[in-house]
């Protein structure tokens, strides 16, 4: 969940700041790089140069610059689970999702997303990275749906809805990129959804 601009976590110390504001630092420089130069000729050095701070710093942060492009996607599980518990209890669970979710890509601007995601499938191995990523997401969304609906009886239900949302929003992201962009994520994850609520 993003932190509201200008201020600091609550209780957070200013040697946690500094780490913080490093670890963005770096990240953001990275994204820039990786931009201009292509993922592959972006070096750890050149990163490490342009933000600052030596190639030893940079590994106390990152193991690599595949971390990097990971730090992208790792939230996003976290994210959609804030979402949904934001949403009303007398929803449909699968409503829920959907709503949290479009929510959530409404927020992405349609030309950075399209540069991110095609900056990520750009190495294979963030790219298998991000894939495997899912399934922990499905378990995060999973446990928030567990909180709003705790009945035993629906467990099996909630994890299936867990698991087809996630696969809505991969195929969503496979069209925005075959597409290039051509229709916003929002529109195509509605559209994935609408596809999914007339099948069940």
């Amino acid at each position: 969940m993003k932190q509201t601009a200008g201020r600091n976590p609550p209780g957070e110390g200013l040697r946690e700041r500094k780490r913080r504001e490093t670890a963005k630092r770096i990240k953001e420089t990275g994204i820039r790089l990786f931009i201009e130069r292509g993922y592959d000729a972006a070096t750890i050095d050149d990163i490490a140069a342009e933000a600052g701070i030596s190639r030893r710093t940079f590994f106390y942060y990152y193991k690599s610059k595949d971390d990097i492009l990971m730090s992208l996607q790792s939230a996003l599980g976290d994210i959609l689970a804030e979402r949904l518990r934001e949403e009303p209890d007398d929803k449909r669970p699968l409503d829920a999702v959907r709503d949290a979710a479009l929510r959530v890509s409404a927020t992405v601007p349609k030309d950075e997303m399209l540069v991110l995601d095609r900056l990520m499938r750009s190495s294979e191995a963030v790219q298998a990275r991000k894939v495997a990523s899912y399934v922990q997401h499905e378990g995060t969304l999973f446990a928030a749906l567990r909180e709003k609906w705790p009945e035993p009886e629906r467990e099996t239900a909630l994890r299936l809805i867990a698991m087809l949302s996630f696969g809505a929003v991969r195929l969503s992201l496979d069209a925005f990129n075959r597409e290039g962009g051509k229709r916003p994520l929002v529109e195509l994850l509605r559209d994935a959804f609408d596809v999914l609520e007339a099948e069940i």
